[in-house]
């Protein structure tokens, strides 16, 4: 399934974060972040107040010499680390919103974006609730790979999750900038080209910061992924994109007159792509790829909403269709 390399360094990398882990007493994103940053560091390993043991250090210190044998591709080191944190996930449960963003559904963020922007025009990618990065991380790879110019900007309010998504970066080399709070915050950030988020879903507890927003809900929590969906659209450039993750029934839920206040009143909801069935363990937790675009002068709301049902991602021929799809639909509504 990976290269013969990959799973290489799969394997060094595992045993180093484990014997990290149980030297340092810590959990494996810490463990894992200090082996990511063990190796940025010329692959030296870091001691403080005499641990790692001097056995463990010199063990590390050996798979560090193998790993340094190994030249991977930025694309290959964030499958790499994509591979090591799902491996961390079955043994410290990670709670939904924290999981990585699946590559399949990456990949569809990716093409949208070559689809919506020219090739020449350098990219600002934003992602209000970056977590662990993997998302942001996919387009930013795979846009440089087409030969693009990109750059990423993330936020997020947990510093465990940002120190893997800045380690990651730097890992890769990305051109990517992090800042630490919570999204609904301002933002020291100008205008971007586009905003894409994998958008945790749950109620935000602070209602009066809610309330400045207008997907807030009249009483009671809001719910975060509306908030988080605004804001973020708020930092885009007039006429520009906002691809983002959310649950499929989007527009049946309690608090959908107020998300609808912003489709009517601020951004244009372009399309809607159901994503497969397979890719959830039941109806509650589908999840559908929504497209907005900002108001401007070049922008207008399309005569006809794209709606696409893909049946699933793992045959090509399907993958072709919607393309095909998408494409003959944006030569007539955008």
């Amino acid at each position: 399934m990976f290269p013969e390399k990959i799973e290489k360094s799969f394997d060094l990398n595992l045993e180093a974060i484990q014997l990290l882990q149980n030297a340092l007493a810590t959990s494996f994103l810490d463990a894992y972040v200090e082996n990511v940053e063990n190796q940025l560091d010329d692959f030296q390993v870091r001691v403080m107040e005499g641990r790692p043991d001097e056995l463990t250090t010199k063990r590390i210190e050996k798979l560090y010499g193998q790993l340094q044998e190994l030249s991977l591709a930025p694309e290959d080191i964030r499958k790499l680390s994509q591979l090591l944190l799902l491996k961390g996930s079955k043994t410290e449960k990670m709670q939904p919103n924290h999981q990585l963003t699946p590559d399949g559904i990456g990949f569809l963020f990716v093409y949208l974006l070559e689809q919506l922007y020219p090739q020449e025009k350098p990219l600002t990618v934003f992602d209000p609730a970056v977590g662990m990065g993997n998302l942001l991380l996919t387009a930013l790879t795979n846009l440089t790979l087409a030969k693009r110019s990109v750059r990423g900007v993330g936020v997020d309010i947990d510093e465990t999750l940002l120190a893997v998504a800045a380690a990651d970066g730097e890992w890769i080399g990305a051109n990517l900038q992090l800042f630490h709070q919570d999204g609904l915050q301002d933002l020291l950030l100008d205008p971007v080209d586009a905003v894409i988020s994998d958008l945790p879903v749950g109620y935000y507890p602070q209602d009066e910061k809610a309330a400045r927003f207008l997907t807030a809900a009249p009483e009671g929590h809001s719910y975060a992924h509306h908030l988080l969906m605004e804001q973020g659209m708020a930092y885009v450039k007039e006429n520009s994109f906002g691809i983002f993750l959310l649950p499929a029934n989007f527009l049946e839920t309690q608090q959908a007159p107020q998300l609808k206040k912003l489709f009517t009143e601020r951004v244009y909801l372009q399309g809607i792509i159901q994503l497969p069935d397979e890719l959830f363990l039941n109806k509650e937790s589908r999840k559908s790829i929504i497209l907005l675009q900002n108001r401007g002068e070049h922008a207008r709301q399309a005569e006809e909403v794209l709606v696409a049902k893909l049946a699933t991602l793992k045959d090509p021929v399907k993958i072709t269709e919607f393309f095909k799809q998408f494409e003959d639909w944006k030569a007539s509504n955008l």
